[in-house]
């Protein structure tokens, strides 16, 4: 699987590119078709408490999902949208098995 981040308003860092990796490794078993993941990392207001957005974009045979969540951290919000593609996963394959 191809993954792609992009990061907004801030330079990424390693810890967070690992993180990243290891948490998007699961897709490969949901998805045997899996073709790119693409991830857009943004901070919206630097004052702020919960100002790290995340958006998700995944692309596959089998669909095109897609998740947005706002978070405290970067982590928070990479957990967020892909536990909310997950979902989108799971449901369009029990369509698909209906």
């Amino acid at each position: 699987m191809k993954t792609s981040i992009q990061a907004v308003n801030f330079d990424i860092a390693e810890k967070l590119e690992k993180y990243i990796a290891k948490k998007t490794a699961k897709f490969d078993k949901l998805l045997d078709d899996t073709v790119e993941l693409q991830l857009h990392l943004k901070v919206v207001k630097r004052e702020t408490n919960m100002n790290k957005e995340a958006q998700a974009k995944l692309i596959g045979f089998g669909g095109e999902f897609f998740a947005q969540k706002t978070a405290d951290t970067f982590e928070e919000g990479v957990d967020d949208v892909l536990d909310a593609i997950s979902r989108q996963i799971r449901r369009h394959k029990e369509k698909q098995r209906s």
